[in-house]
């Protein structure tokens, strides 16, 4: 990255010099959500100092007021850092079959009619949003696959988005750690990932099979969505807690518009939808709605 600004806010040490004051945190909180819609309340303050630190240290910076004035610029050097700041900012927590009653649900009752239609030549589209390092979209793919080996022969294709470009680029290698693979079941490792290494340095990576189904891309919830089509389900799960409630609605509402009469949304264990303010929605199991 190329970055001009005056010597006297860098500094060649490791050390960052100062804490993130309070007129600093709030205009990185403002920036932030008017980028992403994440909203960052006073009680974050000592976690996101402590992110940034590390964003201070690759810089060569030595203070946050340096920063603060680097990423609310207009230059190119803004606009390179701006990622770099969001990526730092946003938490990414997940793991092969998080929330398995989820991937339950897809086998006992979301995905039979859907198989069937892609067998009949019908299509199918499915959108994983936030999908983070790609555990979750990698989960809806392979048990799509368990359930329909020739899945690659019919028109079935899923979109996993984040706003996150690091977490992306991890989710497209599709490459984890032994570490990672808790609830990944010995026969699903071998039909579907590639093992590499020995003992904690073991690797697994997603075969082709799996990655066919999926497209990543990257997307901010809180902007356009450029997708013409519907989907017959959507997974966003712990992803509109960290936005204020009137985006989580319009984010809700957004999603009802983009399902298919009928589809279904499946969202985080901690996030529920009020249906009497997403009128489209009706409740249809544990942290599941169906369009109505």
């Amino acid at each position: 990255m190329n970055i001009t600004s005056s010597p006297s806010e860098f500094a060649p040490t490791d050390v960052v010099e100062d804490a993130l004051s309070e007129a600093d945190f709030n205009k990185l909180a403002a920036l932030v959500q008017g980028m992403t819609g994440i909203s960052l309340p006073p009680s974050k303050k000592t976690l996101v100092q402590a992110r940034l630190a590390k964003r201070l240290r690759i810089l060569r910076m030595h203070s946050f007021s340096a920063y603060c004035k680097l990423v609310s610029g207009t230059d190119a050097a803004a606009l390179d850092e701006r990622p770099n700041l969001i990526s730092a900012i946003t938490t990414n927590v997940t793991r092969f079959y998080r929330e398995p009653h989820h991937f339950e649900d897809l086998k006992t009752r979301v995905l039979p009619p859907l198989i069937e239609r892609a067998r009949a030549g019908g299509r199918v589209r499915i959108w994983s949003a936030g999908c983070s390092t790609g555990q979750e979209p990698y989960c809806i793919a392979m048990t799509i696959l368990e359930m329909m080996p020739d899945a690659l022969r019919h028109d079935i294709k899923i979109l996993a988005t984040d706003l996150d470009h690091v977490v992306l680029s991890t989710a497209e290698k599709g490459k984890y750690g032994i570490n990672l693979m808790e609830g990944v079941t010995d026969a699903q490792k071998n039909s579907f990932f590639e093992v590499s290494g020995n003992g904690e340095d073991r690797m697994y990576t997603v075969r082709p099979e799996p990655r066919k189904l999926i497209s990543f891309k990257q997307l901010n919830l809180t902007g356009p969505w450029p997708m013409k089509g519907r989907f017959d389900f959507i997974f966003c799960r712990n992803v509109v807690i960290y936005f204020e409630h009137e985006l989580e609605i319009n984010i809700f509402d957004g999603f009802a518009e983009k399902l298919m009469p009928g589809g279904y949304l499946f969202v985080g264990h901690s996030e529920r939808i009020n249906t009497l303010e997403v009128p489209l929605f009706e409740t249809a199991g544990v942290t599941t709605y169906r369009k109505v």
